[in-house]
């Protein structure tokens, strides 16, 4: 069952702060037959979120949309403390797309005095941002874990420019049988290739002009490595050679994986998929790009 949108202005967003009120909320919704989607953000929305939403609005009745900004997964406090926060725009843009519920607790309501429970998924997690940002990925999990299980959506939607998030949560709703489907949506990308992330806007005019570096030479190395003869180790040296020279400095990692376990590849062999982190002054930017026929080469949708 798919709710229609209206084209008529954009009217204030109801907004929930307590679980109760969502499971409440929720309840209405399945009794009267509603299908329920949950998009999971930690706000400062852009269009990579505002595609997710879209997703969900045309698969399912219902839409909720969470604003959390999880502070178990940051691993530094001044990066919490900066991360963009500006919830009444966010939530025009949310009505605006007919999203029906925003849901944005305060930390005392996701974790209680005395919480004490994590959720894990080491093999997964070990590697790439969990490395570089320890305690990050478990702090993902079990916010996601906490979200899914305080709505019981039927879809939860995801973004592929965060791919490692995408399969530890994956990988933690089938461990724990948690009853929801998890879409994978494909990043969403500026005209000039540059990943949408809300960390963009922490950007200086001359690091917006670097930043697409990122992009390009992941894409240059995708090409080279297509086809699986080439050794991918001197050719990731020559990457990260090229993002040193465009000022990203320091680089975490410049890595080619398997896209279904992330373990290490030494050739580009299906599903191969490359993986960067690197820094522009005090704002980290991440992205990856799948090795093959598709390797991010058409046009980048754009809002």
């Amino acid at each position: 069952m798919t709710a229609s949108v209206s084209s008529g202005p954009a009217v204030p967003l109801k907004t929930l702060r307590r679980i109760s009120e969502l499971r409440d909320e929720v309840a209405g919704w399945r009794r009267d037959g509603d299908s329920v989607a949950i998009v999971p953000t930690m706000g400062a929305l852009h269009e990579g979120h505002l595609e997710l939403v879209r997703r969900a609005r045309d698969c399912c009745a219902r839409v909720i949309t969470t604003i959390f900004v999880n502070p178990i997964q940051f691993n530094r406090q001044d990066d919490l403390s900066s991360y963009p926060r500006d919830e009444a725009s966010d939530a025009a843009k949310l009505s605006a797309l007919g999203v029906d519920l925003l849901f944005a607790p305060p930390v005392e309501e996701v974790y209680p005095k005395g919480y004490q429970t994590r959720v894990s998924v080491p093999d997964l997690s070990d590697c790439l941002c969990g490395a570089a940002r320890p305690g990050h990925m478990e702090g993902v999990a079990t916010v996601v874990a906490k979200l899914l299980l305080q709505s019981l959506p039927d879809r939860a939607y995801f973004g592929e420019k965060d791919y490692q998030q995408l399969l530890v949560v994956r990988r933690m709703v089938r461990d724990l049988d948690v009853p929801v489907r998890i879409e994978a949506v494909p990043t969403v990308r500026e005209p000039d290739g540059l990943a949408l992330s809300s960390r963009n806007l922490l950007l200086t005019p001359d690091q917006r002009a670097r930043a697409p570096a990122l992009f390009r030479v992941l894409r240059a190395l995708a090409a080279r490595l297509e086809g699986g003869e080439v050794p991918a180790a001197a050719i990731l040296g020559e990457g990260r050679a090229e993002l040193a020279a465009a000022g990203f400095e320091p680089i975490d990692y410049l890595e080619l994986r398997s896209g279904d376990s992330l373990r290490p590849l030494e050739r580009a062999e299906p599903p191969a998929r490359l993986f960067a982190a690197a820094w522009l002054g005090p704002v980290r930017l991440i992205d990856n790009l799948e090795i093959g026929p598709a390797r991010g080469l058409s046009p980048q949708r754009h809002g």
